[in-house]
């Protein structure tokens, strides 16, 4: 049995110390990818999505390496990181398609999932919005004493704007215990990192805050497992932040409006052959974890379990409008 349909989020980010739960979630991730992609366009799913098929491998080596009680900052390409660090797969579906039991009520759609039991933030649609977000989480942790970290997930477009430079420089200073992980998948919107950027390696950039840059392949779960495991440990044993650069790329477009017909011909093909689902497959039939016809199994049950979640989320209500002005203040 799957843990698809399971409505623990404590269960499900538990889960993840098995190496083949592992490979379900990442599989999870693709296929509910899938599985939106689907339902946009039969119109089931209003605005628009981003898709982060390709990048599985750093959604749940970050949830690997976190606590519940640390907190995630993440870009509106979020549903596999939500997905990761354990909220189900009814909340999140049941919130980009906008119904009443969506993890914000249905008010907030694919760009805005949040789960403070599982350490998500809000997601942010604004470029880079999350970078000051997390350093401020990391202020609040270091003022209050607590054992926490905050992290920040962004995009390598992130990396050219004012707030990078900003929430970096104040968490350099003050040796704040944040990690920031740019996930460089290549493309800022539809544009590739060489037209818009002087370095391809982002983590070079930590020298000029004095703080380490590391990069690191982020298509293997196991290499950014242990990458983001050191930055988290000298984050949380006060000694400052760390840059992460991993290194992946979105097999998708940017939004479901985008066919990416700007790639170079042979590119997508190319990082395909390293596709983090692949890798992680092979690891585990060499290390004897498990057979082909166990995985073969669970990749199947995933999919059933897909299936039924979506036909189950699709019947519910959508949100009465007066919700939007809900949460709009805090209570007294």
């Amino acid at each position: 049995m799957t843990l698809v349909r399971s409505n623990d989020p404590e269960r499900r980010r538990a889960a993840l110390a098995d190496p083949v739960a592992r490979y379900e979630r990442m599989y999870e991730i693709r296929r509910f990818e899938d599985r939106v992609n689907d339902l946009f366009a039969r119109g089931a799913i209003h605005g628009t999505t981003h898709l982060c098929a390709g990048q599985e491998a750093l959604d749940v080596s970050l949830a690997l390496e976190l606590r519940p009680t640390d907190t995630v900052s993440a870009t509106y390409r979020g549903h596999g990181i939500a997905l990761a660090l354990g909220m189900t797969v009814h909340s999140v579906l049941a919130e980009i398609m906008g119904k009443a039991d969506g993890c914000t009520g249905g008010v907030g759609g694919s760009m805005h999932l949040s789960d403070p039991d599982v350490g998500l933030l809000p997601t942010f649609a604004i470029v880079g919005a999350g970078l000051p977000v997390a350093a401020g989480a990391a202020l609040a942790y270091q003022t209050r004493g607590e054992d926490h970290v905050a992290v920040c997930v962004f995009g390598d477009g992130a990396a050219n704007i004012g707030a990078f430079h900003e929430a970096l420089n104040l968490a350099a200073v003050w040796k704040l215990p944040v990690v920031f992980v740019c996930d460089n998948n290549v493309y800022a919107e539809y544009s590739r990192i060489d037209l818009t950027t002087p370095l391809s390696d982002l983590h070079r950039r930590a020298g000029s805050y004095d703080i380490p840059g590391v990069p690191v392949d982020g298509m293997d779960v196991t290499a950014t497992r242990a990458v983001l495991a050191e930055a988290v440990a000298r984050a949380r044993a006060g000694e400052g932040p760390t840059l992460v650069e991993a290194k992946t790329y979105r097999f998708a477009g940017h939004s479901r409006a985008d066919q990416a017909t700007y790639r170079p011909a042979g590119e997508l093909e190319r990082w395909r052959e390293r596709d983090p689902l692949t890798l992680a497959r092979a690891e585990l039939l060499a290390a004897g974890a498990a057979s082909e016809d166990d995985l073969t199994a669970l990749e199947k049950a995933v999919g059933e379990d897909l299936d039924a979640v979506a036909d189950a989320v699709a019947a519910l209500p959508d949100p009465e409008p007066a919700a939007m002005f809900r949460n709009v203040w805090a209570a007294a």
